[in-house]
């Protein structure tokens, strides 16, 4: 989080994933350069992204459903540019 020359979008994405999953861990990690020459590439914008996120929110769903939360939560960028994102969402008593 917090990393230096990040774009708006991901600033957003975090933005929107602590503030209703307070997660005990967050990565986001914007890949839109590795996806040149491939669908849904802009160059120069963020399109592609990488979740990683562990939040007791998570306790008790299913994959499915935390998936669904997760593209619920960012529903706008996904609707406004985001192309493809990638998600690894756990509970705590999931991570070693």
């Amino acid at each position: 989080m917090n990393e230096p020359n990040q774009g708006p979008v991901k600033v957003e994405i975090e933005r929107k994933l602590l503030s209703a999953l307070a997660p005990s861990r967050l990565r986001v990690v914007d890949e839109s350069s590795l996806h040149a020459g491939h669908h849904g590439h802009r160059p120069g914008q963020e399109t592609h992204f990488k979740v990683e996120v562990v939040s007791e929110h998570f306790a008790g769903l299913s994959r499915l459903a935390r998936h669904r939360r997760v593209n619920e939560l960012l529903s706008k960028e996904l609707s406004e540019g985001v192309h493809a994102l990638s998600i690894d969402a756990k509970s705590p008593s999931e991570v070693d």
